[in-house]
């Protein structure tokens, strides 16, 4: 599966010169060094997920289990704030991925807010990639970006709700400044450092609700500067998708996407942004969402994730 281009894109850009300059600007993710020290090909036969059980949920009932779950090559482990993906499972590679694959791996959950416990309201769990743990966070000044593929089932096989079923999100960190009241007529300024996580939400749009004649999908962005969603492309083929994201110097965050598994390249842009007004001085890592109605029935839909790469461009 090969990306399309289309006249209309070049077009625009054509009519649009202002942003075809801030399009030179940017940096593709996937650019400069790869480290090797991070990310993951599940290539590795003997690559398995070991749970510990019962996943955490602090987030909804501010119980920690610890320790939490981790792979045996250490590159992925589980969220202490949500919990890991109810299956964490390596399974062949579907038709089209990249050249050579033979291993990706699935995520999927039924409970996603407490374990083994519904709580009939949209959830998510977290898949996170190891990186501030073996290399440290990196600097924004070293345009870090990451890379991963994803593979979209056919719509038959989403979970049948409309609403948001996968996330790929960055952990960044940042500074804010806060004044602080102290007395009547002083108050007080303080530097707090401060935690952000935007990327990408995979958004469903259900045949069975009326308000859509057909399944369908599409991506929407966290976030602008207000901390708004953004409204991304719309998602017109399933099978597998390239994502990636590239945080420069200047504190932006920017956003590329496309069909299939070949490197993404200018024509993948989508926009660039300071999520919540924040500009970006750490890349921590990144992480996966996985999305369900938490009704103890109905499982996530089962995407699968492969070759997700981490790069600085100094």
């Amino acid at each position: 599966m090969h990306r399309t281009r289309t006249l209309s894109t070049f077009i625009f850009l054509l009519a649009v010169p202002m942003l075809a300059i801030d399009l030179r600007a940017q940096v593709v993710p996937g650019s400069g060094r790869k480290l090797t020290n991070v990310g993951d090909s599940f290539e590795d036969e003997n690559w398995s997920w070991v749970p510990k059980l019962p996943k955490s949920s602090r987030e909804q009932d501010g119980r920690l289990r610890a320790p939490t779950g981790f792979s045996t090559n250490r590159r992925w482990f589980e969220s202490p704030k949500r919990g890991q993906p109810d299956q964490v499972e390596r399974v062949a590679t579907p038709p089209d991925g990249l050249v050579g694959s033979k291993g990706s791996l699935l995520l999927r959950s039924l409970y996603t807010s407490r374990p083994n416990t519904p709580g009939y309201e949209q959830c998510q769990d977290d898949f996170i990639l190891a990186c501030a743990s073996r290399v440290g966070a990196l600097n924004i000044g070293r345009t870090p970006s990451f890379v991963t593929r994803v593979w979209l089932p056919p719509f038959d096989q989403w979970e049948d709700r409309t609403g948001t079923q996968f996330g790929i999100r960055a952990d960044l960190k940042t500074t804010k400044t806060e004044t602080k009241r102290r007395f009547l007529f002083s108050s007080r300024t303080e530097h707090i450092g401060e935690a952000y996580w935007p990327g990408f939400f995979i958004q469903f749009h259900s045949e069975t609700d009326r308000r859509f004649n057909e399944d369908s999908a599409m991506l929407l962005l966290r976030c602008d500067q207000y901390g708004r969603e953004i409204s991304g492309p719309a998602i017109r083929e399933t099978g597998w998708w390239t994502f990636g994201m590239s945080f420069t110097p200047d504190g932006r965050a920017h956003y590329y996407a496309s069909p299939g598994v070949d490197p993404l390249t200018r024509a993948d842009y989508i926009t660039s942004t300071f999520p919540y007004s924040y500009r970006a001085e750490r890349f921590a890592t990144m992480f996966f969402n996985v999305v369900n109605s938490d009704n103890g029935k109905t499982w996530s839909t089962p995407f699968i994730v492969d070759d997700t790469e981490v790069f600085v461009l100094n």
